[in-house]
């Protein structure tokens, strides 16, 4: 089965292709969320080169809104005209092949989200808390910390960013921890709708 995934949740976008455990191409942009011209001309050139995949997996955050929700729309403009099966895993479960290993970033209004990730899952709720509340929760762990922010206050985080290619072979070890589509980005705070004034 073919696979096809993407990334667009932080700096860094990925894509990639898979035939079952065989990486067929993996590739990487800087990620400017303003323009999203480069992702969309890799998709059309994975697609014309690769053809249409089986099954499509974007990682749905946390991260970028306006990168993750990009991403989700296209999965979902691919799979009405491929027919393929979408499916969405958090973007953290892409950033590492270890078994056991912590993620944490900028949630924006001086807190940081935090959350361990074990075999592909994320083991708890995405947690936000405050900068000394992170360095107390980090201080005493032995597994590796990863964030994609630059956050140098936090020493023991090493940065990395999600692998679409890293996606794919979790999609295949562990396709339990898939989420079949329709589904939303995975959110830190809850989406602010402003409501305009009515007219007098």
């Amino acid at each position: 089965m073919k696979a096809l995934a993407f990334d667009l949740s932080t700096r860094e976008g990925s894509i990639a292709v898979a035939d079952e455990d065989r990486l067929i191409v993996s590739r990487q942009w800087s990620n400017d969320q303003r323009n999203s011209a480069p992702f969309f001309q890799a998709l059309d050139q994975i697609i014309r080169e690769y053809s249409s995949p089986d099954m499509i997996i974007v990682g749905r955050g946390p991260g970028s809104y306006t990168g993750t929700r990009i991403a989700i729309s296209a999965a979902i403009g691919l799979q009405a005209t491929t027919d393929a099966t979408l499916s969405g895993l958090p973007s953290i479960s892409g950033i590492s092949t270890e078994p056991d290993y912590a993620v944490l970033g900028d949630a924006k209004r001086s807190s940081f989200f935090f959350v361990r990730v074990r075999d592909g899952m994320l083991v708890n709720e995405i947690e936000l808390m405050s900068e000394a509340d992170i360095v107390g929760r980090i201080s005493q762990m032995t597994i590796p910390i990863y964030t994609s922010d630059d956050l140098p206050q936090f020493k023991q985080a090493k940065l990395r960013f999600p692998s679409a290619a890293l996606l794919c072979q979790r999609a295949r070890e562990f396709p339990q921890n898939l989420v079949r589509a329709p589904f939303s980005p995975i959110y830190l705070r809850e989406p602010h709708i402003t409501v305009g004034r009515a007219k007098r």
